[in-house]
């Protein structure tokens, strides 16, 4: 028996598990509680009239960069279907996605829930955004005939061995996809190995991404709690790397006493971890979630709150990306670099070589590697604005020059957009 067929047969079993396993997962904050029926293929929401697209990526970064080609898909037309597998992600988009749009959340991956919420939204076209695809959603959109469209692909080289070891499964699943829209030439590779038949380079789509909003109150009031005191920030944090910035913190704050350190962590339920960390170094710390605005006694403030990027990098001139002081491939600098702020990363970027590399080629980017360095790199831009604001400056006009992205994508998927309308006349 093949593994996609025993995968099938482990989700079928599985099934009659799954309320028990969502009620879990809402008891720890990774469902809503209030749309479980959601993730089993369930709404209580009406299919619209007309073509619909359905649009999925896995969590909240992936749903964004979808939002320039949602923007297109409503100019034609069509209705839009967003859907995603993580509370951050559907609380951010009810509140981002423009009129002609709406978001569900996506089924789990047993052939029940798939069958049931394809036989309710009926879409016309799936395009899923990176590599997310699951064996027995990719199969039932296959049966159904609906093309099946990867917008902004990416794998990074870890994922892609995995999946190289089970050559068969990667054939089955990569095989199916009618066209591969990859970010660039090594993702491309990547993809033709795995087995995809269509392969194109369309560009990030996450240049196109809009920046992340800021409420003008809240941000009049961040901004006026910060004042004139020098601030930075490392955003997307992950375990290991705030003790990094922590103690460059201290290191520079022997300098500069009144300095404000800004960590937004990857995962916001670590925020009180990361305030004892600083505590344990002598030094006050608070937690967004439990004070509104930083207090003018805090060294360390922690954003755990969601979809407040936007406010953060409004409010610092100085961003570093978290992921890359440790190995773990980097995070996407294209948001801080929007809207002007200086870029520092780790070495570990690999999984977003060509922006860093366009970045550095422009000078709006500089590389640290532990906590003197992020220190010496940090303190050199605090004090040297002119500098700093030069950075931001490269970094916006970098991220603009890479963008057109979702033309390209747009162009590509035309030809399944004309069959469409086709088919309904």
């Amino acid at each position: 028996m093949s593994l996609l067929k025993l995968y099938r047969l482990a989700t079928i079993a599985a099934t009659p598990f799954a309320g028990a396993l969502l009620g879990w997962r809402a008891r720890h904050g990774k469902e809503d509680p209030k749309r479980l029926a959601e993730r089993m293929g369930e709404s209580n929401r009406p299919r619209p009239g007309g073509r619909l697209v359905w649009l999925h990526g896995a969590s909240l970064g992936e749903t964004l960069s979808l939002l320039p080609l949602i923007d297109r898909f409503i100019q034609r037309g069509l209705e839009v279907l967003v859907t995603s597998g993580t509370v951050s992600s559907g609380r951010v988009l009810s509140a981002r996605l423009p009129a002609g749009a709406f978001h569900q959340y996506a089924p789990l991956d047993a052939p029940k829930f798939i069958e049931r919420f394809l036989d309710h939204w009926r879409p016309d076209i799936a395009v899923f955004a990176e590599s997310e695809l699951w064996p027995n959603i990719v199969a039932a959109i296959c049966a159904r005939g609906a093309p099946l469209v990867l917008a902004n692909a990416r794998i990074s080289r870890k994922s892609a061995e995995r999946w190289r070891a089970i050559p068969g499964v990667a054939k089955s699943v990569f095989g199916a996809v009618d066209l591969c829209l990859a970010q660039d030439s090594d993702n491309a590779a990547r993809f033709l190995a795995l087995g995809a038949r269509c392969v194109r380079i369309a560009g990030n789509l996450k240049f196109d991404v809009p920046p992340p909003p800021a409420d003008s109150a809240k941000l009049a009031e961040f901004n006026g709690a910060i004042g004139a005191r020098p601030a930075w920030a490392a955003v997307s944090t992950h375990a290991g790397e705030e003790d990094i910035v922590l103690d460059a913190h201290v290191e520079m704050s022997a300098q500069t006493p009144s300095l404000l350190t800004i960590i937004a962590p990857r995962h916001r339920e670590r925020g009180a971890e990361i305030v004892e960390a600083a505590r344990a170094r002598g030094l006050s710390a608070a937690l967004r979630s439990q004070e509104s605005e930083p207090r003018r006694d805090v060294n360390v403030y922690v954003v755990d709150s969601v979809g407040e990027l936007g406010l953060v990098f409004r409010s610092v001139g100085v961003v570093l990306m978290g992921k890359s002081l440790l190995p773990g491939g980097g995070q996407n600098p294209i948001e801080p670099a929007k809207l002007g702020c200086a870029i520092l990363h780790g070495p570990y970027v690999e999984n977003f070589t060509e922006v860093y590399g366009e970045l550095a080629a422009a000078k709006a980017a500089a590389r640290v590697s532990d906590a003197a360095s992020v220190a010496r790199a940090a303190q050199y831009l605090l004090s040297e604005p002119a500098r700093m604001r030069k950075m931001g400056r490269a970094a916006a006009e970098t991220v603009e020059k890479l963008g057109g992205a979702s033309r390209g994508i747009m162009n590509a998927v035309e030809p399944y957009l004309a069959q469409m309308a086709v088919a309904q006349q």
